[in-house]
């Protein structure tokens, strides 16, 4: 007969321990499963829709920079705007190039590349790679057109006005033209400012007379641009304002008197 208080023999006991170790080391590593999310889970937009614009703009002007005659401080120019958008894309782990078969400004994530290569075969999802067209079509004569019409009235300012307002004229056509494509006097308030803080000092070379009258320079060769033909009203081109164009044939309808 077996007594009810005996001792469970050992190799039974041993036998216990070893369940209940093993199944609190379960428990434990599916504790950890479910606290330890995904990566994937906690992906957020590679790129921010501002760093894209930002690394679009520097690829610009340092198109814009070479199209100049070519000096060692364009040159540089050029290089300091490459080595601005190559940083800008690093901050979110991704590598700029510009397409040249179709004119594409590319961000290609860092873990597809290889040597400055992308590697087809680390490729997970197409969709985190961001292109911005740099061109389209009809854009080189249209930006003949604008250009001839910014050159003209930065030589009415130089004919009519100080040379300190002159110099400007030549700077600020040249900025809207590369890189806008739009007449001197359909600039933003936000391309006036852009010119005036950025572009006008690091690639104007201005004089302290010129950065203490640019906004005077700004008014006027807005005013001078009133008499000088300007080119044909883009379509495809938004009205910052919103309004109807109502041009007449053969100038801006814009009023731009003073």
């Amino acid at each position: 007969m077996t007594r009810t208080d005996d001792e469970p023999p050992e190799w039974a006991k041993e036998r216990a321990r070893e369940m209940m170790n093993a199944a609190a080391g379960e428990g434990a590593d599916d504790s950890a499963t479910a606290e330890t999310p995904e990566p994937d889970d906690e992906r957020v937009p590679d790129v921010p829709v501002e760093a894209v614009d930002e690394a679009e703009r520097l690829t610009r002007l340092a198109r814009e920079a070479e199209s100049a005659e070519p000096t060692p401080e364009i040159e540089q120019a050029a290089d300091q705007y490459r080595e601005r958008r190559d940083a800008l894309a690093a901050e979110y782990g991704y590598t700029a190039r510009v397409r040249d078969e179709d004119d594409a400004l590319v961000l290609y994530p860092d873990e597809w590349m290889d040597d400055g290569t992308v590697q087809l075969d680390r490729v997970e999802d197409t969709e985190r790679a961001v292109e911005v067209s740099l061109s389209g079509p009809g854009d080189a004569d249209r930006y003949r057109e604008v250009a001839a019409y910014n050159e003209a009235v930065a030589e009415a300012v130089a004919e009519r006005e100080a040379d300190v307002h002159a110099r400007t004229a030549e700077t600020f056509a040249a900025f809207m033209s590369n890189h806008y494509v739009r007449p001197v006097d359909d600039a933003t308030p936000a391309m006036r400012t852009e010119f005036r803080e950025e572009y006008l000092v690091r690639n104007g070379w201005p004089t302290d007379e010129q950065l203490a009258a640019v906004d005077e320079s700004l008014s006027v060769i807005e005013s001078v641009a009133a008499g000088v033909d300007g080119p044909a009203a883009d379509a495809g081109a938004a009205d910052p304002d919103g309004a109807d164009g109502g041009d007449e044939a053969g100038g801006r309808g814009d009023d731009h008197s003073t």
